[in-house]
């Protein structure tokens, strides 16, 4: 967004910005008797926006929608439409040629949002035209926090739309009734695919693998309320809320892949290791204790950072990379983890577009090495993960980027709705402990998921096959 613009802020004083190619809205709303997710529900409801994305960072709601450009990247391909039509070819990490598309914005100050597959890390394994990330630049934009809602928008006519929209959010307005997906029964083939991967670690492929399971969800979800009922019942450290490029996506990330600040500072936080929460303090410091001293559990973690650490070291300046944060119990809703940070300064020839290719997909999420880990998650998991383990993130011209891992969440996806979830596989991993941890993950979103109005069932589907 470029050129000079007179804007008003509610009781404010007229101001000059450099925002938008075109002329304006820029408001601030009060909003002193809805909540932040009562204000993002409320407008992407609204029927005003195309194309959303919703992120949730330091309980700071930004709603970015509308497209003015956007980036696409396929197997071994890249598409922008910003400042004009751009098509070329990548091997090895899409990262810095999409920071490249990016940079070509029609405007010297913007911020991008969007979604990236866990395929980026296998793309041999993607159908020719299939698209395995997209990231847009808006033309609105909303921030969002306690008490107020500022508004940003190319088209003055929307902004207005908009800000009645937020100022008609009446309090305590009834929430949707959710309908709880069935995610504890026992499955079998995942108990397999567990030994599978305990085997492979013992013949020294690798020491740790990610393995994940699948559960359908029988019915059309309604995205915007299971959010709201989901956030408020999770503790993330982001959350999201998309409907954009085909997919969309509800969840409440426990940990993030990257964050990166303006002046080179970026970081990862590593989660592994889990025990539950169950609501009763006594049992939940008991699973605490437990989790602090289980071996099994702290090696996975351990082996966790040190990779985090090899991988930020290559782009960090000599001597900068280390652990900030070892082995604090961080809680994430239905589960306690154990949680670390590796920070590292960049160098001069290096972006956080760059530390983001040195970290995707997160280790937590993958396993080690981390290329055979993603090879051995192709061979064992009989369809691709798309969302469930990539990154939802947002970025700006500053080089500024926070990129969460996108965990704990519903997906919705050409006609299909499911959840899933993983559990970290070392040599000493026990399938049946491994199954639970599963279910223990899933009830983080399980019990708020909220059918659309009208839902379709799997049943109901020209082949008449639940899928």
């Amino acid at each position: 967004m470029t050129g000079a613009v007179r804007t008003t802020g509610e009781n404010e004083s007229p101001v000059t910005r450099e925002l938008g190619p075109a002329t304006e809205f820029d408001r601030t709303v009060p909003t002193p008797r809805a909540d932040p997710i009562e204000v993002v529900t409320s407008v992407v409801r609204s029927g005003l926006l195309s194309d959303y994305l919703v992120y949730e960072r330091s309980q700071r709601w930004y709603l970015a929608s509308n497209p003015l450009g956007e980036v696409t990247v396929g197997r071994d391909w890249i598409r922008s439409t910003l400042g004009g039509e751009h098509a070329e070819n990548w091997v090895g990490s899409p990262w810095p040629r999409v920071h490249a598309a990016l940079r070509r914005t029609p405007a010297d100050s913007w911020r991008a949002y969007g979604w990236a597959c866990f395929e980026l890390c296998r793309p041999d394994r993607a159908a020719p035209s299939e698209v395995l990330a997209h990231i847009m630049v808006p033309t609105v934009e909303l921030e969002i926090a306690d008490g107020s809602t500022r508004i940003r928008s190319t088209s003055p006519a929307l902004g207005a739309d908009l800000a009645r929209v937020i100022t008609n959010i009446g309090a305590g307005e009834p929430n949707p009734e959710s309908s709880p997906v069935r995610s504890d029964e026992l499955d079998r083939h995942y108990l397999g695919l567990v030994e599978s991967a305990v085997g492979r670690i013992r013949s020294g492929l690798l020491q740790k693998v990610i393995v994940s399971r699948t559960v359908d969800i029988p019915f059309e979800v309604d995205m915007p309320a299971t959010y709201a009922a989901g956030r408020r019942a999770n503790t993330p450290a982001r959350s999201f809320l998309l409907d954009l490029g085909g997919w969309q996506a509800a969840g409440f990330s426990p940990e993030t892949v990257l964050e990166a600040d303006a002046s080179g500072s970026v970081a990862t936080q590593p989660l592994a290791g889990t025990r539950a929460r169950t609501g009763d303090h006594a049992t939940d410091h008991a699973l605490r204790t437990e989790l602090l001293t289980d071996t099994k559990e702290i090696y996975e973690h351990a082996t966790s950072v040190k990779l985090a650490f090899d991988e930020l070291n290559t782009v960090g300046q000599a001597g900068t990379t280390r652990v900030s944060e070892f082995l604090t119990i961080k809680d994430r809703g239905s589960v306690q983890h154990l949680g670390s940070r590796v920070e590292t300064s960049l160098t001069q020839a290096r972006t956080s577009w760059d530390a983001l290719a040195a970290v995707f997909p997160a280790v937590t999420a993958s396993g080690i090495p981390k290329t055979v880990a993603c090879e051995t998650i192709g061979a064992l998991e009989s369809e691709p993960r798309g969302l469930y383990s990539g990154a939802v993130l947002m970025a700006d011209s500053t080089g500024a980027l926070d990129a969460a891992l996108v965990l704990r969440a519903v997906y919705q996806h050409e006609g299909r709705a499911w959840l899933r979830a993983g559990a970290g596989v070392v040599a000493a991993s026990d399938p049946t402990r491994e199954h639970e941890e599963t279910c223990e993950k899933l009830t983080s979103v399980a019990p708020y998921v909220v059918p659309a109005v009208g839902a379709w069932s799997t049943f109901d589907r020209k082949d008449g096959h639940r899928r």
